[in-house]
């Protein structure tokens, strides 16, 4: 099947606000309302600072240090990231350190007000009206020597050896039917202030909740998660902040939940039926579901719906199940399952591009004494962001794309024309890219001494 955005690339042509240039301009504009705490005389502004880090990411440059030497013989930074003053690797990890993290949040709330301006959401819609929200978290920083006061602490049962470490609750709206995601402001997983105890996920799913619906008060949305987040806290927070959920649960995790589907079974209270796969006769989906069921026997006031589904084809049986706050009918339990199942797609189209696509996710750009790996962490997200929209929005974006063959080989052939020559925006760049550029004997640049 097509993609959406495949089908509409004629009419996404005039999407102006979407592109790499217009995303760029914008950015810097947000950038340049974070607050700055250092007094006196300032060569490098904070706005220049933070897209500076932006630009690491977005050339995905492997280390600060590949970066910094741009700075002696790149205009291009001044031209197409708008940055006046490039900072050193050092300058920039001093300056990010002290940056708030929650101010770059706004960046992440206009980018998607652009796309919801664009109607390029409108293809992404999952069921009933609502998006599909996919959340996980994972690990971003790690060492057994290196901390700072936001680092969580896990200590060796065998050895007493301390390992400190960082993480972030990831979150990205997605689809069954779309490689795109478009992934939302990260909830950082660390020490929170005044805190002694280490953070962990299910207190920053409750700090995410709350300002995902700050930032989008009447979005339609459906969070689907692992079976670890199947308890009735998590469910009661989702529900105060009015999100449908589809969660994975586990026998060996649930098992008052399932021997209460067992007894439903036994006295014909659940619903069972197969479908053979449209494009597929040798695949069958089969599920059974019933509704109104208790989580939990200390929760037995917290009644859920539950589905169950196999995908079975001669070569083997998958087996999942979920609950879900929807009421479920024979009618939409494929879709159901279809949005279960799209959980993944926020480590797979998330977090496995991040670290396998030249984001260098996990990388270490520093950790510095405050904020700094944080805020590294949410440029990182917000130049995939960025490169999500413009696969999803942007026509000369995806034909460099097509013409390089893949992302990784584009990325090169960015950063090299980049260093090579200047351009004055980024669609000249992508331009060059599938075009090509004349070949002719460069220009010396002789020392006049």
């Amino acid at each position: 099947m097509k993609h959406q955005s495949e089908k509409n690339m004629g009419q996404l042509k005039s999407r102006k606000h979407l592109n790499a240039d217009a995303l760029f301009n914008r950015l810097h504009k947000d950038f340049s309302k974070v607050s700055d705490c250092r007094e006196g005389d300032i060569d490098i502004s904070m706005a220049d600072a933070l897209m500076s880090g932006f630009a690491v990411f977005s050339l995905k440059d492997p280390s600060l240090l590949a970066f910094d030497k741009r700075r002696e013989t790149d205009g291009n930074l001044e031209k197409i990231y708008h940055i006046e003053n490039v900072p050193c690797d050092t300058q920039m990890r001093t300056i990010l350190d002290e940056a708030n993290p929650e101010e770059i949040r706004s960046a992440y709330k206009n980018i998607f007000k652009e796309l919801q301006r664009g109607k390029a959401l409108e293809p992404m819609v999952f069921f009933q009206g609502c998006y599909l929200v996919s959340l996980d978290g994972t690990g971003h920083f790690s060492s057994k020597k290196l901390f700072s006061d936001g680092c969580l602490k896990k200590v060796s049962k065998k050895t007493g050896e301390i390992t400190y470490y960082q993480q972030m609750l990831g979150a990205a709206i997605v689809h069954p039917d779309f490689k795109e995601v478009i992934p939302l402001a990260p909830e950082p997983i660390i020490k929170q202030d005044g805190q002694t105890k280490n953070d962990c996920e299910r207190n920053a799913a409750k700090r995410f909740f709350g300002k995902l619906r700050e930032d989008h008060p009447h979005l339609p949305l459906i969070i689907t998660e692992d079976a670890l987040s199947s308890n009735a806290p998590h469910i009661r927070e989702a529900e105060k902040y009015n999100l449908h959920y589809i969660l994975g649960v586990k026998n060996g995790d649930h098992p008052f939940l399932f021997s209460r589907v067992e007894e439903a079974q036994n006295r014909g209270g659940t619903t069972q039926f197969e479908l053979v796969d449209k494009n597929d006769p040798d695949k069958i989906h089969r599920f059974l579901f019933v509704n109104q069921v208790p989580l939990n026997k200390s929760n037995q006031d917290l009644l859920t719906n539950f589905l169950e589904y196999w995908e079975i084809t001669p070569e083997k049986t998958q087996h999942f199940s979920w609950v879900t706050d929807f009421t479920i009918t024979t009618g939409n339990a494929f879709e159901l399952m279809r949005g279960g199942r799209a959980r993944w797609k926020v480590e797979n189209e998330t977090f496995n591009t991040l670290k396998n696509q030249g984001y260098h996710f996990g990388h270490n750009y520093g950790l510095g004494k405050k904020n700094l790996s944080t805020v590294f962490v949410m440029l990182m997200m917000l130049a995939f962001l960025v490169d999500q929209t413009q696969q999803i929005c942007c026509p000369l974006f995806r034909r460099a794309w097509h013409k390089m063959g893949s992302k990784r080989e584009l990325w090169d052939r960015m950063r090299s024309l980049f260093r090579d020559f200047a351009f004055k925006s980024m669609r000249m760049l992508y331009e060059a890219l599938i075009f090509g550029i004349k070949f002719q004997p460069p220009i010396i640049l002789y020392d006049s001494a």
